[in-house]
């Protein structure tokens, strides 16, 4: 397959920058996500992979060889859209057909080629079927046909799934999952679903105002995330102000931790403490901990969302398994692992504080 690298790619408009100082390396057969709000520039940047935007500055290359300066017919990639693109009048075969006839291939290797390509993506037979007749997953499985028939080294797709309902956008992207790795293609994928890009991707890039924030795997991504914006974007997380005392114990509310090893700073700084919901222990009240009162307990499947107050600190979520009973009213809780942020950026991890945390 291929390895795409992206060099300080910058687009601006009129109305600002759409992406700015833009880098990232995807390896050989790696599914590398684009996630982020509407707006953060991911999409730009997947059009300037495939050719349809040209970028203010900035290099794309392919296995160290710039592409940048070839248009996108004659560009090493394939692209999925977001509203598939089919064309209505023709079938399944010459929608799927489509790029290798441009190319002027013999009939029986294209013939040969869409009969691989529909298999491939679950749909052999389907050859003589109109965009009509087909579901929209199904659709969606032929414009990922047409793309793959290309034999792209690098495959782009512009959230694929976004125009399918919840449940077949789960099988969808476990479909694609599995021919991705099958195929070992080199693929960078572009969502503003967290949970899609927690479940395919390799690694995921975060992009916020037209900056890359983070690139990580899933699990390092919602373990350690790099900056504040990542930390609410991924996942849930209880963010809440701290000052530092002279001690280097970090103080807010009840809410007392040594900062991490390696992490100085001065006294009565403020900074950011973040607590994952599962992250957060309760007990009921009396125990050691920091007295909390329970708001709201709603059962969500094979776990319990618990809300609470928290005196100087504000509103806490805490999830908990549904087998335990939780009831309204007051409790004591406490973290058994926290991130420290100053300037909006990670300075540190404890893993295991201790207890007692209530002064």
């Amino acid at each position: 397959m291929a390895r795409l690298v992206l060099d300080h790619l910058v687009k601006k408009y009129a109305a600002g920058y759409a992406i700015q100082d833009v880098s990232l390396d995807v390896a050989d057969g790696e599914m590398v996500c684009l996630l982020g709000p509407s707006g953060c520039g991911k999409t730009t940047t997947l059009r300037v992979i495939a050719g349809f935007i040209i970028p203010d500055s900035g290099d794309v290359s392919i296995d160290g060889k710039s592409i940048l300066r070839l248009p996108p017919e004659r560009r090493p990639t394939g692209m999925v859209f977001q509203r598939y693109t089919l064309w209505p009048h023709m079938n399944v075969w010459h929608n799927v057909a489509f790029g290798l006839e441009l190319r002027h291939r013999p009939r029986k290797e294209i013939d040969q080629a869409v009969k691989g390509a529909l298999e491939l993506v679950g749909l052999p037979g389907a050859d003589k079927r109109y965009p009509s007749q087909l579901s929209g997953g199904q659709q969606q499985r032929v414009a990922l046909a047409r793309a793959l028939v290309l034999e792209p080294r690098i495959l782009l797709l512009d959230e694929p799934f976004s125009n399918v309902d919840a449940q077949l956008r789960v099988r969808m992207r476990e479909e694609l999952t599995a021919i991705q790795r099958r195929v070992g293609i080199t693929s960078v994928f572009v969502t503003h679903d967290q949970e899609e890009a927690l479940s395919i991707a390799d690694r995921i890039a975060v992009m916020r105002a037209g900056l890359i924030e983070q690139v990580a795997t899933p699990s390092e991504l919602y373990a350690r995330p790099a900056t504040r914006f990542v930390a609410t974007f991924i996942g849930t997380m209880n963010l809440f102000d701290a000052d530092v005392d002279a001690d280097q114990v970090v103080l807010a509310g009840g809410f007392r931790a040594a900062l991490p090893d390696g992490a100085r700073l001065t006294s009565g700084e403020k900074i950011g403490v973040g607590v994952r919901p599962e992250d957060l222990m309760i007990d009921g009240p009396g125990e050691s901990g920091i007295p909390a009162d329970i708001t709201l307990a709603t059962d969500l499947g094979h776990y319990r969302r618990i809300v609470a107050d928290v005196a100087d600190i504000g509103r806490v979520t805490i999830f908990v398994d549904k087998s335990r009973d939780v009831r309204l009213g007051r409790c004591a809780i406490w973290p058994r692992r926290a991130l420290f942020y100053r300037d909006d950026r990670l300075i540190g991890v404890s893993d295991s504080l201790p207890l007692p945390i209530r002064s």
